[in-house]
């Protein structure tokens, strides 16, 4: 497999390259190309072409759940690439989103699209609702993650509106991508709202392979220590030979995981190239 980070919150060794608040990893697997998460604009486009990515050759695109800021780039690929793609998405990504600020107030965090303006562009959509999907021999999608309250998500509050009322988030809609190697799965994930550790968990229950690499989101943002060390442990207890956080993992997050993993570390930001 090969993978290139295309757009993340922070620059790697390519300063020329754009970064946002947001995500979006192309990937090579079984000769099949794969775009998971297309950022929250049309950046990450420009930075394919400077790292060498035909986006017109995209077979499959995935977005792992319905936030602007993993899917929002979708429709500037489709207008200015129109690349003949399959879209994977979780069951509910189509949710009206929202996080409940300081004040109270409820900000919108839903894409700006809708299934409508996907069946206008003859993007076939394809709802992932199986606990493993099959792409290829060695590409899965993973969803229906278990929810151990003790490694949930307890960061900013999501919710979803139904009709005039508010109910929590639960990110069902959430999807993560599964790579079988020699070595062991490459699972990469997009903001892990489920938490990180039940997303793996789930995933090592469900295939009985063994973890060796974790890369994306892990949404620690906004947790405290005692959590994240927590769930470093099991980053350990699973012996999981290389984590390369990003976007959601916050500042603090980052530090632990480097401090505690040392050289099975490394920091997954825009530009970043990683082969197996």
């Amino acid at each position: 497999m090969k993978m290139i980070t295309l757009i993340e919150n922070q620059p790697g060794d390519r300063e020329d390259l754009h970064t946002e608040h947001g995500l979006s990893i192309y990937l090579e697997v079984d000769g099949k190309n794969i775009l998971f998460d297309t950022g929250q604009s049309g950046k990450f486009i420009e930075n394919a072409r400077d790292l060498n990515v035909d986006l017109k050759n995209l077979d499959y695109v995935i977005i792992s759940h319905g936030h602007y800021d993993h899917g929002e780039g979708l429709q500037h690929l489709i207008r200015e690439i129109n690349p003949d793609i399959e879209l994977y998405i979780g069951n509910g990504f189509f949710d009206k989103k929202y996080k409940l600020e300081k004040d109270g107030s409820y900000k919108y965090i839903s894409n700006p699209f809708d299934e409508e303006f996907l069946k206008e562009n003859n993007i076939p959509i394809r709802y992932v609702e199986e606990d493993i999907l099959y792409l290829t021999e060695n590409l899965f999608i993973f969803t229906n993650f278990n929810r151990d309250g003790e490694y949930e998500n307890m960061g900013p509050k999501m919710y979803i509106k139904e009709n005039d009322s508010y109910k929590k988030d639960m990110f069902f809609d959430e999807i993560s991508i599964g790579i079988k190697t020699d070595k062991g799965l490459v699972i990469i994930v997009g903001c892990s709202h489920p938490g990180v550790v039940n997303i793996l968990d789930t995933i090592i229950q469900n295939t009985g392979m063994d973890v060796y690499a974790l890369i994306g989101g892990t949404h620690l943002v906004d947790e405290d220590e005692a959590k994240i060390d927590k769930v470093i442990e099991y980053l350990n207890d699973k012996d999981i030979d290389m984590v390369g956080a990003c976007h959601c993992t916050g500042e603090k997050g980052l530090a632990m995981l480097e401090e505690q993993l040392g050289d099975r570390f490394f920091s997954n930001n825009t530009g970043s190239i990683l082969e197996i």
